[in-house]
């Protein structure tokens, strides 16, 4: 029979990877949160605006 210690470690294990696991599937189904490129109120015709990289 396995001791006491050895049993929690290998289910506290499993549990952390099965976390993981149901973490990124979660994030792959719903995607991650979007970012605004220009925050509101971004004047891109200011003065001080960025300006964009040429491609």
């Amino acid at each position: 029979m396995v001791s006491n210690t050895k049993q929690t470690f290998m289910r506290r294990a499993s549990r952390k990877k099965a976390a993981g696991k149901r973490r990124k599937r979660d994030t792959r189904a719903h995607g991650t949160i979007v970012f605004p490129v220009h925050p509101e109120g971004y004047d891109t015709q200011a003065a001080d605006a960025k300006g964009q990289k040429p491609r």
